[in-house]
């Protein structure tokens, strides 16, 4: 029988009424035992590194769930993490970028009712992922939600309330649970079904990041000095533009003037759309194309705003290098671009 480790976190599917509105309290076995089919399909094993309201989740968080699957790696067949629903997407992708190629499935979840609500989304929830980290063709991270499986790096919460919470981000779903099967879009399904393109392994995995990214919103006469107050505290910023990649283009040049001083005084801009959907092309206007040819702006093209806060944290981490910086930003890893 298959090992899988489930990593409790917390969130709302841990949750109880408290005073002042629910909290995370209950652990891993005791949301296991609302569960009881679990134990039909695999040896099920517990961890509980934090419980916490991922409202609360923080990068060094996204380390410690890293590590946690690392010391257990070759004593598993695969991972279940129960997570918030708030911040999965961003720890999703963040452990996209810790845990690179791995062969075995890692598989994030939640729900948006309590474990206890008589009217919850969680035993579906945890059910399903657990089946999904049994299928032989599963790898690298996933988030398993609503019956929906979405590489870790595309993920985006949609809904505040609805069970089908989250979307995959110009990018399909991976796969489709329905009962006991698993359904691949265009491909065969089933337990027999080919591992297509799973990778031979061993997994990589990381151990630094540079939390001092922030993404910056572009609202109409937003002030580009704000580039020179943010210059204390961040290293970084993720600048989500107007529209297909529009950014303000004044008389007196003062937003090209600030961003090209951000990144010649060594610092990183990336530059996305706050657009939800069909990414970023900065040559399409007048008022992009100055900055598409500017080696030390990176371009996210399709990739998520998580995606990019996680990547940007990832790729500061392991290297001060402008020129190995790109090289990290545009290799595409689990999905999380599609090379132009």
């Amino acid at each position: 029988m298959k090992r899988i480790l489930l990593i409790a976190t917390g969130g709302t599917i841990a949750s109880l009424p408290r005073e002042d509105g629910l909290a995370p309290a209950l652990s891993g076995e005791e949301l296991a035992a609302y569960v009881p089919q679990v134990s039909d399909l695999c040896q099920l094993d517990f961890v509980q590194p934090m419980n916490i309201d991922s409202t609360n989740m923080r990068p060094a968080d996204w380390l410690t769930i890293a590590r946690t699957i690392e010391d257990a790696y070759d004593d598993y067949d695969g991972f279940v993490i129960l997570h918030g629903t708030d911040t999965m997407a961003y720890t999703a992708s963040s452990l996209s970028y810790l845990i690179q190629d791995s062969p075995k499935p890692i598989v994030l979840t939640g729900s948006q009712q309590p474990m206890a609500n008589p009217f919850t989304d969680a035993k579906l929830n945890l059910y399903q992922s657990v089946l999904f980290a049994l299928d032989p063709a599963a790898h690298d991270v996933s988030v398993c939600f609503g019956g929906k499986v979405i590489a870790g790096t595309r993920a985006r919460k949609q809904r505040t309330l609805s069970f089908n919470a989250f979307g995959s981000v110009n990018y399909p779903s991976l796969a489709y649970i329905r009962g006991k099967r698993i359904v691949r879009p265009g491909a065969e399904s089933g337990p027999g079904a080919a591992a297509t393109g799973k990778p031979a392994g061993p997994a990589r995995f990381y151990h630094q990041l540079d939390e001092r990214v922030l993404v910056l919103k572009l609202t109409p006469e937003l002030k580009p000095s704000i580039f020179e107050l943010l210059k204390a505290d961040y290293r970084a910023v993720i600048l989500e533009t107007f529209g297909i990649g529009g950014i303000p283009e004044y008389d007196d040049g003062s937003y090209r003037k600030a961003i090209f001083d951000w990144v010649d005084s060594g610092r990183v801009i990336v530059v996305t759309t706050q657009v939800p959907e069909e990414g970023l092309d900065l040559g399409v206007y007048e008022v992009g194309h100055a900055y598409a040819d500017k080696p030390s702006i990176l371009r996210a093209d399709d990739m998520t705003t998580e995606a990019l806060v996680a990547k940007t944290m990832w790729m500061l981490g392991q290297t001060d290098d402008p020129r190995q910086m790109a090289e990290l930003f545009y290799k595409p890893i689990n999905h999380d671009r599609v090379p132009s």
